[in-house]
This record gives C-alpha cells, structure tokens and sequence, in this order.
C-alpha cells in the first residue's frame, strides 16, 4: 500500500515546494505575477500603456470630470457692469387731418440700464470690458464676486477692437491668470458673464474657429466658440478648463438668422496690449498707412498665381501716408519690410503694430509691374465704427 503512494507523496513534495517558493518570490518581488502574465500575452501593464495618445504620440491627459476647480480660480476677477445712460427721443405729435402730417414734439428723455460684464486685471482695479457695454454711460457701477458695489470711472475706449478699461477703488482685487499660450480648435473653455442681469453664469463649450472675421471693427481676430454666450455676457471672461483667460466674449449671431451656439470672443493677446496702451497713454498708439484694402482678386492681367497672396488696395486717404508715397487704388500689396503679406488681417495687425512715424518699404504690383515705395507711418485717426452686441 505504501508502495502504491510513494508516486503521489513525490508529486505533493513538488507542489509544496513551488507554493513555498511563490511565496517567498511574492514578498521579496510584489506583482511579479501580474508582470509575467502580462509578458506571457504581450501586454505591458495598465498603469505603464497610455490610455489616448495625440498625433504626436505623446499621452493626452484624461479628461476632468469637473471644471469646479478652474471656475473657483477665476470668478472672483470677473464682474458684473451696470452702465445707466440717459437717452433722448422725440415724440412725434400728429394732426385730427392726415394732410397736415405731424410735427415732431418736445424731446422726451428716458433712463436706460446696459448690462455687461469686465474682468480685473490689475489688483489696484483695472477692469477690462466691451466698448459697447458702457458706450454713452453717465454712470458705471461694478458689482465684485464678494457682492461689493463700486463706482467705475473710464479710462479709456477703443472703439476698433470694441475695447474700454475702467477703474475701480476697492482695495486690493482678485485677478485672472493669463493664459501664456494660444487657444487651439477643440480646447473647452468656458464663458463666464452676466447674461440678462441674472448675476455670474458658467457655460462650456470649445474653440470651434480662431482668427474670425465678422466686418464689425478694422481690428478683429475672433475665438469662435459654441460656449453660450448671451446678452449681458459682453466683456466676461472666456477661459480655459485650468481658469486661465484666453479671451473677452465679445458677440454672438442671433437665433433669428437660425444660429445656434455661434459665438466670439476677443483673443486675450489683443486685449491685453490695448489694456497696456490705454492705461500708459489714455488711447491705443497704432500706426497707419492711410489705405482701405481688400483680398486679392487674380486676374488674367495681374501677374499672379492662382493662390495669390497680398492686400489690394481700394482706396487711398487724401494727405494720409499712403498718397503721400504715391500709392494708388487698385495696387497689389506683396510685402511690408522683408515680410510677405498673407492677406488684408495681416495687413492691418502688421500696420497697427508699427509706431507712428516709423519708415517702412512696401512692395508690389501695379498693373502687373512691381514697384517699391517707402512709407512713413502716421498715428491711425479715431474712427467711429459699428459695435457687435453680445
């Protein structure tokens, strides 16, 4: 009988052995079993394979389940604007005889309250908003996120990007933090404002576009975004999902031309620089060339490819600069300095960042045959343009 149960004493001996010493390898070697099995099927581990790579092949990080962080870091730097503006209308008186028509009656006038938003960009009160939020206001008030109310006086306005800096005394302020970095295409960010009055409002959305042009104002360079953005939001800040700004919500399309989730903002870039500009000088320094320009038409007789780049001119001030160095409607504008020109945005940013006075060659064709001229810039008129509504 014992004979018979030698082979499976032998056997047990074996398998004693080799739990033992899986034992004794699991305390010296923790997780070793997971890492062979791992190998045996060629796998890596979960916490060393990156769940979602870009095309770059670095790791994306995982998406955050709340933006509750990035709202806490940047609401208390964004305000409420209440602008009061006294408006004057005419009635109009009419006769018992609709032949004698009517006349017009006394000047009747009326208070209205414009609702906006700002951000604070300086801790001693600086306050970013639109033009148009505070346009013809006879008195400012800013509520903070605390529920503090203060007067706000105007520093300055620049109707071209529908920009105005305010001033605040309130003692030492929140501020936003600035994103260093251009938004892309498919970042969330989220618009924070005071759409119709209701007090501070998040929604969220993403870049949908960048460098918009809507023909509203000489200088735009649009976020495109599907945030919400009502009225009321004018002026808030649009953020990323770290809180940091990247832009000023501006304006929407309205539903009634069948648009939803089409909004804009103004790039936190821009912003800032006429920000700067006001603060140190009281109005935004731009250089001008004294020229209104538009794409570039190619035609049988231009002397240009089919994707042709440049700005054409359309029509040249009297005096300005550009008549002075001779340029004529109808030029193809090539290149400012050494630079080529891509097309009339980059036209007139170039332009605006040149100083008054500064010299500057301008190169290209008129009536298919280059030219070069040098130009001497002059400090860009106020001209009074149409501001968007948001």
């Amino acid at each position: 009988m014992l004979r018979k149960l030698q082979p499976l004493l032998f056997v047990l001996q074996f398998v004693v052995a080799g739990l033992a010493a899986a034992f004794l390898i699991s305390l010296v070697w923790p997780g070793a079993g997971e890492r062979l099995r791992g190998q045996d099927r060629g796998l890596a581990p979960a916490s060393d394979s990156p769940a979602v790579t870009d095309q770059g092949g670095s790791t994306a990080p995982p998406a955050p389940t709340s933006y509750a962080d990035a709202v806490a870091r940047a609401t208390p730097a964004v305000v409420n604007i209440y602008a009061d503006k006294t408006v004057t209308e005419r009635s109009i008186q009419l006769f018992p005889d609709p032949l004698l028509g009517g006349v017009a009656g006394p000047a009747l006038k009326r208070r209205e309250l414009s609702l906006g938003s700002g951000v604070i960009f300086t801790p001693d009160g600086y306050v970013l908003t639109n033009n148009h939020v505070i346009a013809g206001a006879d008195d400012i008030q800013v509520m903070l996120h605390d529920g503090r109310v203060a007067h706000a006086k105007v520093i300055g306005t620049d109707p071209d990007t529908d920009l105005a800096v305010l001033k605040i005394d309130a003692g030492t302020l929140p501020t936003i933090e600035v994103d260093p970095e251009p938004p892309r295409v498919g970042d969330v960010v989220l618009a924070i404002g005071n759409p119709f009055g209701y007090g501070q409002t998040v929604t969220m959305g993403i870049v949908s576009a960048l460098q918009r042009q809507l023909s509203l104002s000489p200088y735009e360079d649009f976020i495109q975004t599907d945030a919400a953005i009502n009225s009321g939001n004018s002026g808030g800040a649009l953020v990323n999902a770290a809180g940091q700004l990247v832009g000023i919500n501006t304006a929407m399309l309205n539903r009634d031309v069948g648009a939803q989730g089409i909004g804009f903002a103004i790039p936190v870039r821009t912003a800032k620089r006429v920000l700067d500009q006001i603060v140190e000088h009281g109005h935004v320094v731009r250089g001008w060339l004294g020229v209104e320009i538009g794409n570039v038409v190619v035609s049988a007789d231009s002397g240009l490819p089919a994707a042709a780049r440049g700005a054409t001119v359309l029509d040249v001030y009297p005096g300005g600069p550009a008549a002075q160095a001779g340029l004529q409607p109808g030029d193809i504008l090539l290149k400012m300095g050494s630079k080529p020109i891509t097309d009339p945005f980059d036209f007139r940013t170039r332009e605006a960042e040149l100083a008054p006075g500064s010299k500057i060659r301008v190169s290209g064709l008129r009536a298919g045959v280059p030219f070069h001229t040098e130009v001497v810039l002059a400090q860009r008129p106020s001209f009074r343009q149409t501001a968007p509504q948001g």
